[in-house]
């Protein structure tokens, strides 16, 4: 699925790290899923958890077997856009990204006026595609300290980036201290916490792996570039 700050393709260079001395039976926790673009590619036990209650309702559905229409056009979007309150939410999570210019909340329409792309029938291939990949995972739609975690688990934590433009979820803010104390605790506790972000307190945290990539959330690079960063704790 689309969504900002999609890992989807990083997810091939990431996950070889992240997964390295995964024992069998080990739980996989995706704390702030987004799309679903990493967990989709690890195998159970999985649990996936995202705050944004349109997107859990989506994969919810999905796992339940419900697919979009193949194309939805710009007066069914303009109508559901308007009249929030009459659609489910997993239609609204659905419409509200998959079908916008860069993932905005019902944002622009997406399409090409020239003719050659159905970005509509493409956003339902995407998500034919993925369905399946979604089946068994374990779904939460907490903050990512209320999820309750197995003990000696894999964590991944993908949260909104410090200095970038934010989601639509994250707009009253997003305290990270208190996220890097927590990321500590749980790393004491025996868990195996692996973090995404351009930078991190480096007192506390390592980088482990980096790459320069292109990107519309970093504010300071004017949406340019920046550096994609997977850190642990120290």
């Amino acid at each position: 699925m689309k969504y900002q700050g999609s890992k989807n393709r990083h997810a091939k260079q990431i996950l070889p790290i992240i997964l390295k001395d995964r024992k069998k039976g080990q739980y996989f926790y995706d704390l702030f899923a987004g799309g679903f673009n990493l967990i989709d590619k690890v195998d159970s036990p999985r649990v996936g958890n995202e705050i944004n209650r349109y997107l859990i309702s989506l994969v919810k559905k999905l796992q339940e077997g419900w697919l979009p229409d193949e194309e939805i056009t710009k007066e069914q979007y303009l109508e559901i856009k308007n009249n929030q309150d009459k659609y489910s939410d997993y239609l609204l999570g659905y419409v509200g990204y998959q079908l916008t210019f860069s993932s905005q909340w019902f944002g622009s329409y997406r399409r090409d006026n020239i003719g050659k792309r159905n970005y509509s029938l493409e956003a339902y291939n995407n998500i034919k595609k993925q369905a399946p990949k979604l089946k068994d995972i374990e779904l939460y739609n907490l903050s990512y300290d209320e999820v309750p975690l197995q003990p000696n688990s894999i964590i991944y934590l993908d949260p909104p980036y410090r200095n970038t433009s934010g989601y639509e979820t994250t707009k009253e803010g997003f305290d990270y201290n208190k996220f890097y104390q927590w990321c500590i605790e749980k790393h004491k506790e025996g868990h195996k916490v692996f973090i995404s972000e351009y930078w991190m307190p480096e007192e506390n945290f390592k980088c482990i792996w980096e790459k320069k990539v292109n990107s519309s959330l970093d504010k300071n690079t004017g949406g340019k570039s920046a550096t994609e960063k997977l850190w642990v704790v120290k």
